[in-house]
């Protein structure tokens, strides 16, 4: 059977709709507050031979653009002819999933009138996984937890009760985890179950030639634009903090007529902690800042991943090889696309924003057992607890527009309301505002980090395991916007703790987070006058970065003192001038 283009547009209109449904049935099962607040998770449709046909607008890069690798590598473990129905396969390789131990893949085969017709795959991230807990600490991915290699979850005859026995056995929080195992299923039976119903609508047999067009458009959408950019080659370098010694991450991007790639040969070797990133990790960011650029529009399937190769050499800190500790693989993969960005702004200066927080500032917090450098005996009484709390910095301004305050990207996960953080556990938190001052100054303005201060309403100790960066080497402003601030996390009593590594707080303390902010866009001299302002009244900027920062000189009214500001701002660009 044939179709008109518009017949095959409405399918793939369609489409789109079952894996956004399957995506949200899992936001709305989840028991986690990752996948349940703030969204971290993908899922997604494949044609029979594993090839990605479509993914759900909900997601993190980091989970769809490696997913839609991950399911070839379940296809090599449990080929289509080998497959039945009522089957579900599950891993947490950080190698063929998406990166570390707690992200649990799931991936069904659907079947139509006993037919294999493709398959549904999704992703989330658990609370716990065991082992010595989401950090930087481990030395070797063996340190990190349970590993779940390529396996049945399920088959006709039911679940696969020594696998989920196994798993209550070694996480910190059995019914979290046990309820996300369910939910993964579930979002890919509603994805199969909306399938077949499109399926029988439209009267197709085979979903091969509808997927094919759609993987093919996209690809000759993506290479359209991809040949409107100027071809050539392009090179960047970023130093983030690393642990050992700062890290410099090296990027060469090459355009050409038949795609884009990205080479990060030159990048800083391997950590001894858990801060290295598997391939599958570097290739799903690195890739996800081409296509923000390239073509932002075109629909993310295997046509538009297969237009950019990414590479790293084996044994950089962006190509670990197994039994590499990967845990916190994050907080480096997550600066991939500030590094395409950089490259792609010398092809195309007018669309790339400056540089962000880029990496999440996610609060990993426990108490009751195990506190390091806590004597148990203090704990006797107190309530034991292990959460994950999401939040972010500030994104990088953007050529016209200013930089999205306490925002994620490129991970694009939601805040985790500090309400649900108090309903699960004892923490009390007595402070969440922007950071005033925390966005780089430019025309366009840095985008504000946020401070957030808590204590253990139980009058108890508490942990956190810190995987934070950005706190010595800041994001860079573009085309002469100033830095953002570096974040910083302290305590009431006066304590400065690391940015990594799991540290405790004391009972009579308060924790102090304050997040960095986001680069600045353009000359900070540009911007006008009634927008900083502006920026003053609502505490975004303080009334010294006003002068400093801007050169604009406010009244005792909080008004533009338009004779000063004109003033102090011909002397600085004089004085530029001058030192030019």
């Amino acid at each position: 059977m044939t179709f008109s283009p518009i017949e095959l547009q409405v399918m793939w209109n369609r489409l789109i709709a079952v894996v956004e449904e399957q995506a949200q049935t899992l936001i709305r099962t989840a028991f986690g507050t990752a996948t349940r607040e703030a969204g971290d998770l993908s899922a997604g449709a494949f044609l029979p031979d594993g090839r990605m046909v479509a993914q759900a607008v909900t997601g993190t890069p980091g989970h769809v653009n490696s997913m839609a690798n991950s399911v070839m590598h379940f296809l090599r473990v449990f080929p289509p002819e080998a497959t039945r129905p009522g089957d579900v396969f599950i891993t947490n390789d950080p190698w063929m999933g998406t990166g570390h131990y707690w992200d649990l893949t799931v991936v069904t085969p659907t079947f139509r009138q006993g037919r294999l017709v493709g398959y549904f795959a999704c992703t989330c991230h658990v609370v716990d996984i065991g082992g010595v807990g989401l950090g930087v600490e481990s030395r070797q991915v063996y340190h990190e937890g349970l590993a779940i290699p390529i396996m049945r979850l399920a088959d006709a005859n039911g679940l696969n009760e020594h696998l989920l026995q196994i798993v209550r056995a070694n996480v910190r929080e059995p019914v979290q985890v046990e309820g996300d195992i369910y939910s993964l299923i579930a979002c890919n039976d509603v994805g199969a179950r909306r399938l077949v119903e499109m399926m029988d609508e439209f009267a197709i047999d085979d979903l091969t030639p509808l997927g094919s067009y759609i993987i093919d458009q996209s690809r000759a959408a993506m290479l359209k634009a991809i040949r409107a950019l100027p071809a050539g080659t392009y090179r960047n370098t970023m130093r983030i903090d690393g642990i050992e010694a700062p890290i410099d991450l090296v990027c060469t991007l090459t355009i050409a007529a038949d795609g884009i790639a990205v080479d990060f040969a030159g990048t800083s070797g391997m950590s001894s902690y858990a801060i290295n990133v598997p391939i599958c990790y570097t290739e799903a960011y690195a890739s996800f800042g081409v296509q923000c650029v390239v073509a932002p529009g075109v629909p993310n399937n295997a046509g538009t991943l297969g237009t950019v190769k990414v590479t790293a050499p084996v044994g950089t800190i962006l190509n670990a090889p197994r039994p590499a500790p990967v845990a916190s693989r994050h907080m480096v993969g997550q600066m991939l696309p500030d590094m395409v960005f950089g490259c792609l702004h010398q092809a195309v200066p007018d669309r790339v924003p400056a540089e962000g927080t880029s990496c999440l500032w996610n609060l990993r917090l426990s108490g009751g057992t195990g506190l390091p450098d806590i004597d148990p005996n203090l704990l006797s009484n107190a309530t034991p607890f292990n959460i994950t709390s999401f939040h972010s910095g500030g994104a990088g301004a953007r050529p016209t527009k200013d930089g999205l305050s306490a925002t994620a990207f490129p991970s694009g996960v939601r805040n985790v309301p500090i309400e649900v953080t108090e309903a699960l556990t004892p923490l009390v938190f007595w402070r969440k505002e922007y950071r005033t001052d925390s966005g780089g100054a430019g025309t366009q303005r840095g985008g504000l980090g946020q401070v957030m201060e808590l204590e253990n309403g139980e009058g108890s100790p508490f942990a956190i395991s810190a995987t934070f960066d950005r706190v010595v080497h800041p994001p860079r402003g573009r085309v002469g916007g100033l830095p953002g601030m570096t974040g910083r996390l302290t305590t009431r009593g006066g304590r400065t703790l690391r940015a990594k590594g799991r540290q405790s707080v004391a009972a009579d303390d308060r924790l102090i987070i304050e997040f960095p902010g986001g680069g600045g866009y353009g000359d900070p001299l540009d911007r006008a006058p009634e927008r900083v302002a502006a920026d003053v009244r609502l505490e975004f900027v303080s009334a010294e970065a006003a002068r400093r920062d801007y050169g604009v000189v406010l009244d005792a009214a909080g008004g533009v003192d338009v004779p000063a500001t004109e003033a102090l701002r011909a002397r600085r660009r004089a004085s530029r001038q001058a030192a030019e």
